[in-house]
C-alpha cells in the first residue's frame, strides 16, 4: 500500500472498524514476540507522534464532548507505552551488551541527550519527569474528573428539567431536545470513564518507575554474569539504555497526561484553549499596566537582572496600550444607533399560530423509558404501538388517531402517563429491566419482588428479576415486559374510549372509504338525509356498549331505510343494533347456539315498564331510588352467578327497556351487557339461567 492510497483506506468505513483490533493485537503481539531495533524505532516514534497528536486535538476541542474518545484513548496509548516497555526491556537485557545502540536509535539518541554523560544527574532527572507525571499532573487530572463525573450527574436532572421547559415553551423543536438530552447523558459518562482512565495513567507512572530499575539491575546482572563485562562498562551501557527506554515512555506519557488535564479542567464554551487563554488572560489592560509596574520596579533593583526585567515591563505596558485602544473603540463602535435591531429586539404580536393543539392520543413516558420509544436505541414500544392500532382498525372497525408520544421528567423515572384529548385517563409503572408477574388467580405459590397490580386490568401482580422468569411461568403466572405492560394498558383504555376517539374527521374517512365500493349508497344518505353528525352520533352509541362498526355498509343501508322516519340518534341506533344482532350475538357468544342469558322477573318488568310510560328518561334518572339500589343489586349478583357458571353476564330485556337499562347500568356494572329481544337472531335458543328480580 502506497503513500497515496493510506487516506483513501482510513476513510473506508469497513477499514476503520479494523483499526482498532489491528492495533490491540499488535501491542499484545509486542509483548510476547521479539521486535528488531528498527521495529522499535518506528514504534517509539509513532507512540511521540501519537501523544502529540492527543495534546493538540485536546488544544483545540471546543468542549469536552467533541473528544469524547479521549478515555479510550488514553487507555489505549497507556497500553501502547506499556507494550513497547516490555519488547524494549526484552532487547536492552538480550542484546545490550552490544552497545548502546542495541534496542535502536530512539532509545540511544534519548539516552545520550537527557544524561549528557552524567549518569547520576540522568537518572535524577528521569526520576523528577516521573514524579510531576504522577503526583502532580495525573493526580489532579483523576481527582478534576472524579469532581466532574460527580457534578455532571447531580446537575442531570436540573438540565433535563431546563430542556423539557424549553420544549414545553415551544422554543426549541423534539429533535433538538432529544439531542440535548443525549448530550447532557453523554457528558456525565463522559467525566466518568476519564475519572477510571485516569487510574492507568497513575499507574503507567510507577511502572516507568519499576521498569527502569529492573532494567538497571537486571542489566548489570545479565552483562556482568552473562557477557563478562566489567562493572563500569556494564553501568554504563545499561544505564543509558535504561534511562532512553524510560524516557522515551515518559515524555509521552507526560504530553497525554497533560492532554487529560487541559480536557477535564477546561469549562465548555464557543472557543477553543488558545481562544479562551489570550482573550480571557490578557483582556484587561488595568492587570497589564500593574504588572508592568511590578515587574519594572524589580527590574531596578540592584542585583537584578535590569535588562530582562525592564524589557518585560515594557512589552507588557506596550500590551497594556494595545488594549486600552481597543476597548475604546469598542466602547464608540456600541454607542452607535442601530435601529434595525432594536427592532428585532421588539416582541412580535400573538397570532394564532401560538396556538398549540391538543393531542387526540398522548403517550408521556419517564427518562428511563425512553429507550422504548426511541428510534435509534430499538424503539420495541413504538412497533407495538403500529400492531395496536392495526389490530384496533380490525377488530373495532376504524382507524385510531396516532399517538404523540413523548418524554416528561416531571414523571417518576419509570412511570408514564395515558392522555386522551389532553386529559389522563390511565397510568402505571414499568420497570426496565424487569419483568411483570401477572396472578390470573390460579397460580401455585408467590414470588420475590415488588408487589404491585397490573395497570391495565389490576390483577395483582408481581416485579421480577429476569432470573426469577422461567420459576414465575412454571408457577402459572403471566409474564411480560415493560413493552408489554404499556403496550396492553394503552390498548385497553383505545379500546374502552374507542367512542371518543371517532370524531367527525374519521367518519367522513369511513364514508369516503365505503363510497369506494357502493357510492350511490353513501350518496343517497349523506348529506341529502342525515348530516355526518347524526351519522357520528349513531357510530358513538354503538362503540359505547362495545359493538364493533365493522359492517359499515350495514349500518348505512339501516339509516338509509329509517332516517325518513326520524332524525332521533338513540331511535337509528335501537334499528341500527337490530339489524346487526347477529353480528353483536356472536361478539358476546361466539360458536354457541343456547344464549345463556339473564332475565328480568315479571313484576321488576312490569314496575320499569310503567316508570317510562310515565314519562320518565332514558338515563335512569327517573327510577325510584329504592328501585334503582335493588335493580343494581339483584343484576350484580345475576352477573356474579353467571360469571361462575362461565358465561358472558347478558342481560335480556324487552326492546322498549333496553336504552333505559343499558344507561343505567353502565354507569354502576359497566361488565354487564343488554341485550332486546329484538336483536336476537331466530336459530338461535335461549337459555335463562338467572333472573332480576326474582
Amino acid at each position: 500500500m502506497n503513500a497515496l492510497n493510506v487516506p483513501a483506506w482510513l476513510n473506508n468505513g469497513r477499514n476503520k472498524a479494523l483499526a482498532a483490533p489491528i492495533l490491540i493485537v499488535m501491542m499484545l503481539a509486542m509483548m510476547i514476540l521479539p521486535l528488531p531495533a528498527f521495529v522499535l524505532d518506528v514504534f517509539f516514534s509513532f507512540n511521540i507522534a501519537l501523544s502529540i497528536i492527543v495534546l493538540l486535538t485536546s488544544l483545540y476541542t471546543v468542549k469536552p464532548l467533541d473528544f469524547m474518545v479521549f478515555p479510550t484513548v488514553l487507555l489505549v496509548s497507556t497500553m501502547l507505552r506499556l507494550s513497547l516497555n516490555v519488547a524494549s526491556t526484552r532487547v536492552v537485557l538480550t542484546e545490550g551488551h552490544t552497545g548502546p545502540d542495541a534496542a535502536g536509535k530512539v532509545i540511544e539518541a534519548f539516552g545520550h541527550f537527557l544524561i549528557g554523560g552524567n549518569y547520576t544527574v540522568g537518572i535524577v532527572v528521569f526520576v523528577i519527569l516521573t514524579i510531576i507525571n504522577f503526583t502532580v499532573v495525573t493526580k489532579g487530572a483523576g481527582r478534576i474528573a472524579e469532581v466532574g463525573a460527580r457534578f455532571a450527574l447531580d446537575a442531570m436532572p436540573g438540565k433535563q428539567m431546563a430542556i423539557d421547559a424549553d420544549l414545553n415553551a415551544g422554543l426549541i423543536a423534539e429533535q433538538e431536545a432529544r439531542r440535548r438530552r443525549t448530550e447532557v447523558a453523554q457528558e456525565a459518562e463522559f467525566y466518568g470513564a476519564m475519572d477510571g482512565a485516569s487510574k492507568y495513567v497513575k499507574g503507567d507512572a510507577v511502572a516507568g518507575i519499576m521498569v527502569t530499575i529492573i532494567n538497571i539491575v537486571g542489566g548489570l546482572v545479565v552483562g556482568m554474569v552473562q557477557h563478562d563485562l566489567d562493572f563500569s562498562n556494564a553501568s554504563k551501557i545499561y544505564t543509558l539504555l535504561a534511562i532512553g527506554d524510560g524516557l522515551v515512555a515518559q515524555i509521552p506519557s507526560l504530553i497525554i497526561s497533560t492532554a487529560a488535564g487541559i480536557v477535564v479542567s477546561r469549562v465548555a464554551s464557543d472557543e477553543d484553549i488558545g481562544h479562551q487563554f489570550i482573550s480571557q488572560l490578557f483582556a484587561k489592560p488595568q492587570v497589564m499596566f500593574i504588572t508592568a509596574s511590578i515587574v519594572g520596579g524589580m527590574g531596578v533593583i540592584p542585583g537584578m537582572p535590569h535588562i530582562a526585567f525592564l524589557l518585560l515591563a515594557l512589552g507588557l505596558a506596550a500590551s497594556g496600550v494595545v488594549l486600552k485602544n481597543k476597548a475604546q473603540q469598542n466602547e464608540q463602535a456600541t454607542r452607535l444607533p442601530e435601529p434595525t435591531t432594536s427592532n428585532a429586539a421588539e416582541i412580535e404580536e400573538a397570532t394564532w399560530q401560538d396556538i398549540l393543539p391538543v393531542d387526540t392520543l398522548g403517550l408521556e413516558v419517564g427518562y428511563r423509558l425512553i429507550p422504548l420509544v426511541d428510534k435509534t436505541q430499538g424503539g420495541e414500544l413504538l412497533r407495538r404501538i403500529k400492531g395496536i392500532r392495526k389490530k384496533f382498525a380490525q377488530d373495532i372497525g376504524f382507524l385510531s388517531p396516532p399517538v404523540h408520544i413523548r418524554d416528561n421528567l416531571e414523571l417518576r423515572p419509570a412511570a408514564y402517563r395515558i392522555s386522551l384529548k389532553g386529559v389522563e385517563i390511565g397510568a402505571g409503572e414499568a420497570n426496565m429491566g424487569q419483568y411483570l408477574a401477572i396472578d390470573p388467580g390460579m397460580v401455585s405459590g408467590t414470588l420475590p419482588g415488588v408487589v404491585t397490580t397490573d395497570p391495565a386490568f389490576g390483577l395483582p401482580a408481581v416485579w421480577i428479576d429476569a432470573s426469577v422468569r422461567e420459576l414465575a411461568q412454571t408457577m402459572g403466572y403471566t409474564v411480560v415486559d415493560a413493552g408489554t405492560v404499556i403496550a396492553t394498558h394503552l390498548n385497553h383504555l383505545i379500546t374502552s374510549n374507542a367512542a371518543e376517539l371517532l370524531g367527525r374527521n374519521e367518519v367522513q374517512n369511513l364514508l369516503d372509504h365505503l363510497a369506494k365500493d357502493s357510492p350511490k349508497l353513501v350518496e343517497e344518505l349523506v348529506p341529502r338525509v342525515l348530516t355526518v353528525s347524526v351519522v357520528q352520533r349513531v357510530l358513538q352509541n354503538l362503540l359505547i356498549e362495545g359493538v364493533h362498526i365493522r359492517d359499515l355498509r350495514t349500518v348505512v343501508e339501516t339509516l338509509a331505510d329509517y332516517a325518513a322516519q326520524t332524525q332521533d340518534a338513540n331511535e337509528l341506533t335501537t334499528h341500527v343494533r337490530i339489524a346487526l344482532g347477529r353480528a353483536i350475538v356472536q361478539q358476546l357468544f361466539p360458536q354457541a347456539q343456547e344464549l345463556s342469558v339473564m332475565a328480568l322477573d315479571h313484576k321488576l318488568e312490569r314496575v320499569l315498564m310503567q316508570t317510562l310510560q310515565s314519562g320518565n328518561n332514558f338515563d335512569g334518572a327517573g327510577l325510584e331510588p329504592g328501585l334503582a339500589d335493588t335493580l343494581t343489586v339483584q343484576t350484580q349478583t345475576a352477573a356474579q352467578h353467571q360469571q361462575s357458571l362461565g358465561h358472558t353476564p347478558v342481560l335480556l330485556v324487552p326492546a322498549t327497556l333496553r336504552v333505559l337499562l343499558a344507561r343505567f347500568l353502565r354507569r354502576t356494572l359497566p361488565n354487564v351487557r343488554v341485550l332486546s329481544q329484538a336483536e336476537l337472531p331466530e336459530n338461535k335458543t335461549i337459555r335463562v339461567t338467572s333472573l332480576v328480580g326474582g
